[in-house]
């Protein structure tokens, strides 16, 4: 198939979009399809990066969203660039990811005149967009043959505003990255316990409770390490830090952003990951990939995390915001080498569900599944296409 995807977000700014996409690139690729990417870029690097990417915008508006950022574009000019670049380009499916966040998708939309599917990774309780924009988007949602949700958290929160059936397909992992033996980080690897954060210093991601549980752990068992490992802004850095110093939180090591394979040493050299997240999460990869590590996970017994996460078994779920609860399990775990054994185990099989050539099969027959239910029985826009310049791979 010919395929184009397409992100609202700034291409070369980390995120768990770009990310699904780059993943999804490989996996087409390597069966043969013919694969595009549009998404804007603020650096041209990406059109070097990935074949046959659309820098498709430059000009970057930030929006809040969910307590973090959105890096989404916005320019009188994308509209005649969208619509000459689907001229000049032939797809058989669209794939269009936060098919309804403003507005590189939306224009996509308008302009498509291929089978359309949409996926929808966001979750939380509510979303004001959605909300606010619906008499305006409604027509343009409607040009969705296929939606997908990426967890039940991420379809319960677009069904709220526009019904519909959703196919739940999750994210993938670098299952076989992940799990290949690296070389430990020496810095951390001198007999203290390592406890594990992974993700953007964000409020919803929960390091206060973190470090107020591990003031409780480190007073009964002084020997343990918190590594922090993430992208964040030197002044978040600086407020965690001074949590560090008033709750005399000792051994702490903040890592910062690092690259996917240091990321692995990291998780391979900590006997334990948390992720006290408070919500908004909708699937939760990061404890994915330290499954696929083999390192046992205690985290926030919230959806996004209950989806992927079998309590007691590959994870320990504590309620989100109870630092004591979490200190409580944190202990569990320092306590008993043979229990994160059988964890480990248990996660690193689990982890295997979450592959990614395993996402891509269910994408790709999900798109054969719509293709054939459009048939002849598509709109306008799919049925009778002018001859245009064939896309190749």
């Amino acid at each position: 198939m010919r395929i184009l995807q397409v992100s609202p977000y700034d291409f070369p700014y980390p995120g768990g979009v770009t990310q699904h996409i780059i993943n999804l690139d490989r996996e087409f690729r390597a069966r043969g399809h013919a694969v595009a990417i549009m998404a804007p870029s603020t650096v041209p690097e990406a059109e070097v990066n990935f074949p046959n990417f659309y820098r498709a915008g430059t000009r970057i508006v930030p929006l809040p969203v969910n307590q973090s950022t959105a890096r989404v574009t916005w320019s009188p000019a994308l509209l005649p660039r969208v619509r000459r670049y689907l001229s000049e380009h032939t797809f058989d499916v669209i794939h269009l990811h936060e098919a309804l966040v403003p507005a590189l998708p939306l224009l996509v939309l308008r302009a498509s005149r291929s089978v359309n599917i949409g996926t929808f990774h966001a979750a939380r309780k509510s979303f004001l967009f959605y909300r606010a924009t619906r008499p305006l988007i409604h027509r343009w949602q409607q040009k969705l043959h296929g939606k997908i949700a990426v967890s039940g958290t991420a379809r319960d929160l677009v069904y709220r505003y526009y019904k519909g059936e959703y196919r739940i397909i999750p994210n993938g992992i670098d299952v076989a990255f992940y799990g290949q033996p690296a070389e430990p980080i020496p810095d951390i690897t001198d007999g203290k316990f390592n406890i594990m954060f992974l993700g953007r210093l964000e409020k919803r991601k929960g390091l206060d409770y973190l470090l107020q549980a591990m003031a409780l752990v480190q007073q009964l068992r002084p020997q343990t390490r918190l590594i922090v490992v993430g992208g964040f802004k030197p002044a978040q850095r600086r407020r965690y830090q001074r949590s560090v110093e008033t709750l005399g939180v000792r051994h702490v090591h903040f890592a910062g952003f690092v690259s996917d394979e240091d990321k692995r040493r990291y998780l391979q050299s900590s006997q334990v990951l948390c992720s006290p997240a408070t919500g908004g999460e909708s699937q939760g990869i990061v404890l994915l990939e330290g499954m696929a590590a083999g390192v046992p996970v205690v985290a926030s017994d919230i959806p996004g995390f209950r989806s992927v996460l079998r309590d007691g078994e590959g994870a320990i779920l504590v309620p989100p915001k109870d630092h004591v609860a979490l200190a409580r399990n944190l202990m569990r775990l320092i306590d008993n080498a043979a229990k994160r054994a059988r964890m480990a185990e248990f996660g690193h099989r689990r982890a295997q569900d979450f592959a990614w050539d395993k996402i891509a099969t269910r994408i790709l027959d999900y798109y054969a599944e719509v293709r054939d239910e459009v048939g002849g029985d598509a709109p306008a826009w799919t049925r009778g296409l002018p001859a245009r310049a064939a896309f190749a791979p």
